[in-house]
């Protein structure tokens, strides 16, 4: 196995023709269909990536940014961002195309964290990441600042740590009815 790989060697892309089946009642494709064609598309590169089966460790914040229509074309676009020791970070892009005007839209991007696995489901170490670029660095440091928070906003909510007086104040002004014992 290589030691190191740059992300254009595990990039991938698809590209569907969003049909009625995949819709809801108000012709919007469902964006839990979505979100399963995301998450095969980041097994594929994270796989690619390190030549090994891969599951998803967990979903960086996926917000729906534009509606996709039946009858679009959706591409979605994986590069590796980040590798830690067994894990990669999958940065994946969705983006919609109406055939007719070939108008296009960001519907939106998400990160995977992906592990790969040996054959008895033990993580197996992965290839380092070649950066070449100061996009390559910013993604990389990016996926370092987020992994950085998720385990500090992980600790400071365990309820064992969480203390309500630093956060009942932020409760001021939201759609909320205190009624605390």
């Amino acid at each position: 196995m290589k030691e190191y790989k740059s992300s254009k060697e595990s990039r991938i892309s698809i590209t569907e023709l969003m049909l009625p089946a995949h819709s809801n009642f108000g012709g919007k494709v469902h964006g839990g269909y979505i979100l399963n064609l995301m998450d095969q598309i980041a097994f594929a590169c994270a796989s690619k990536h390190s030549r090994s089966y891969c599951v998803t460790a967990s979903v960086n914040k996926v917000d729906f940014l534009n509606p996709i229509e039946v009858g679009e074309l959706v591409t979605l676009k994986a590069s590796i961002n980040y590798t830690g020791r067994t894990s990669m970070v999958v940065g994946v892009r969705v983006e919609s195309e109406n055939i007719r005007s070939g108008k296009k839209k960001h519907c939106n991007s998400s990160y995977f964290t992906m592990v790969a696995k040996d054959l008895e489901g033990k993580s197996i170490p992965v290839p380092g990441l070649v950066v070449d670029s100061i996009e390559d660095v910013r993604r990389f440091a990016r996926s370092i600042q987020r992994k950085s928070e998720a385990s500090s906003r992980t600790s400071r909510f365990d309820s064992s740590n969480f203390k309500v007086k630093d956060y009942i104040a932020h409760l001021d002004g939201e759609n909320v009815k205190l009624n605390l014992k």
